[in-house]
């Protein structure tokens, strides 16, 4: 160790509860003096444990000058990790490295999904007052456009492969259903949730449709767990019927499919229509792509989409006839 003795930076999660630190962080804290730029949360945290934190100016100089005294130092960074404060302190020690050893101590770190937390916080701040009026003017209904816009979005990033796109357009997904979530913060008290209990209700539904990941089961294959899933979501929803909640809005092709899947599945062996007519034929199409193990909306959006680029084409070319 340099003559000067040791400065540690304390790093921490501001996304997980103060005081919530490794064993190490705590060994340091309490051994050695503790000094950061201004009071907060993880500060009274450690003051609560009985840890003697101070508060100062992030001067490299005045931290250097009291190794001599204690030997080791720490800095408890702020919720933003005193970034200037640290490069500075690195590019003085880096002068003079016979001054002190830089140390760096994570003494706590974001969990996975951290940042889902940053976006909750964030849409809270937009929607509260002083906050975002257009977003304080909306509704689920003024907003459903929006979520089913993004939705295709991020369906188009997957068709043409661009996971870059992709992860964009998820985030738009994502800033839909949090907006949603903060809404109905709003509602009557009897009417009231929040993203929390979306969350919840979908960890809940993860964990009972998949018992052979938490509760032990024995399955064969992948279409056994498709079968559990659908035991189980019978068994939750108790429906009337097999095509109850079928979204009704998606594109016909799309729900003609769904309808036909959910019959079969059932075990119903309903005669499609014979008659002439646009509708039945385009129905019983959809029925024999699903026969041939097909898309058909998939099919259709390719074909359509080809026919655009030679649109496209022939637009060019068109003019110079």
């Amino acid at each position: 160790m340099p003559e000067g003795g040791r400065i540690v930076l304390l790093v921490t999660s501001p996304r997980l509860p103060a005081g919530i630190l490794t064993a190490a962080a705590w060994d340091l804290v309490r051994a050695w003096p503790v000094l950061t730029a201004a009071d907060g949360d993880q500060a009274a945290a450690l003051r609560a444990a009985g840890v003697t934190v101070t508060v100062v100016e992030p001067d490299p100089e005045r931290l250097i000058g009291l190794l001599a005294a204690h030997g080791t130092v720490v800095w408890l960074a702020g919720a933003t990790g005193d970034e200037d404060f640290a490069r500075r302190l690195g590019l003085r020690l880096a002068r003079e490295p016979s001054l002190a050893e830089l140390e760096l101590c994570y003494g706590s770190w974001d969990p996975p999904g951290a940042r889902l937390l940053d976006a909750v916080a964030v849409m809270d701040r937009l929607y509260s007052p002083g906050g975002d009026p257009w977003k304080r003017q909306q509704t689920h209904e003024t907003l459903a456009p929006y979520l089913l816009e993004e939705s295709y979005e991020a369906y188009d990033a997957i068709v043409s492969q661009d996971l870059a796109a992709l992860r964009e357009e998820l985030g738009d997904v994502l800033l839909q259903v949090v907006l949603h979530a903060r809404l109905a913060e709003e509602l009557p008290e009897d009417e009231r949730w929040t993203v929390d209990d979306v969350a919840g209700g979908l960890v809940d539904k993860m964990v009972r449709r998949n018992p052979h990941v938490f509760a032990g089961e024995d399955v064969e294959d992948v279409e056994a767990i498709i079968a559990n899933w659908e035991r189980i979501k019978k068994e939750e929803k108790a429906r009337d019927s097999v095509l109850e909640g079928i979204a009704l809005s998606q594109p016909a092709l799309s729900l003609a499919a769904k309808i036909l899947q959910r019959a079969d599945r059932a075990g119903l062996d309903v005669p499609l229509p014979a008659d002439p007519g646009l509708g039945s034929a385009l129905l019983r199409t959809v029925a024999q792509a699903r026969a041939d193990g097909l898309d058909p909306e998939a099919l259709l959006r390719q074909a359509a989409l080809r026919y655009a680029d030679a649109v496209r084409i022939r637009e060019d070319v068109a003019p110079g006839e």
